[in-house]
């Protein structure tokens, strides 16, 4: 795989490996910014209306005071000039960090939308279909709060990180996180579908989901076709009661789950869905 030797920060293209943030930096401090993860095919991003959309909601919500040039245009021209650069234009997985600059607690300098780019190469495989479905459990050891900023994708990732710590300690690909109602809020990197008395379910943004591109892009396009699809809540017992569960995120578009604890699943419409939905996105 092709290695990234560019990253662009804050209007410049720069060697990677030097050092950009100081030990006053919110973002290191606090997790004070937001980060967006974009797949890219053949130099275009997919899903970009939705990726750029959410990017400026986060924007607008964390009170970040964006300059008149910082726009979809130019952000949409550094990632395709940088994925360029580093060879990784063809498919690549794009990381854009939006994170506040220097400050304590109560005294932040200014709310300057710093900004880094990042790229690496995907395989090709990313885009096949999981022949083997995950197998996963569920993580009690942390709560997704369910507020206003919660469907947000911040840089304050600790739930998560704990989460995929102990999925690899106990050789699971994945695992659920709950909210504090002990109801089901996403997993780690993607969101929850479950194929349960004939529908389609999601847990809603208001259980402490993250507003993921991939599964409002699932969600319009099951609608379209009218499929019976709800964004509803979700209980540990309504996943072990499924037919089916997969997960999404935008870079592998739909995983299908093989197990939960001792549940297990069957992977017939999520096959269908990524057959109809994702891979189309390549075309």
């Amino acid at each position: 795989m092709g290695e990234a030797n560019f990253l662009f920060y804050n209007g410049k293209i720069l060697k990677t490996g030097k050092p950009l943030l100081s030990p006053d930096n919110r973002s290191f401090r606090y997790g004070d910014g937001f980060f967006e993860t974009m797949k890219m095919v053949n130099g275009k991003i997919q899903l970009s209306d939705y990726h750029f959309e959410r990017l400026f909601t986060s924007l607008d919500l964390l009170q970040f005071q964006k300059p008149v040039y910082f726009t979809r245009e130019y952000l949409e021209d550094q990632v395709v000039t940088l994925a360029k650069k580093n060879y990784h234009h063809k498919l690549a997985r794009i990381r854009l960090t939006i994170f506040r600059g220097d400050g304590g607690l109560y005294d932040v300098d200014n709310h300057f939308p710093h900004h880094l780019v990042q790229t690496w190469e995907l395989n090709p495989a990313n885009n096949l279909f999981n022949e083997n479905g995950l197998v996963m459990d569920v993580y009690t050891e942390a709560r997704k709060v369910c507020d206003r900023f919660s469907s947000v994708k911040s840089n304050n990732y600790l739930s998560y990180v704990m989460a995929a710590l102990w999925a690899k300690q106990h050789k699971l690909n994945d695992a659920v996180l709950l909210n504090p109602y002990n109801r089901v809020a996403d997993a780690t990197i993607a969101n929850i579908f479950i194929i349960k008395d004939g529908l389609i379910k999601t847990p809603a943004l208001t259980e402490g989901a993250v507003e993921g591109v991939m599964r409002r892009h699932l969600l319009y396009s099951m609608r379209k076709e009218n499929m019976p699809v709800e964004e509803t809540t979700l209980s540990i017992d309504d996943l072990k009661q499924a037919s089916e569960m997969f997960l999404t995120n935008s870079i592998y578009g739909i995983k299908w789950v093989k197990q939960l604890g001792e549940s297990g699943y069957t992977h017939q419409l999520a096959s269908l869905l990524h057959k109809k939905m994702v891979l189309s996105l390549l075309d």
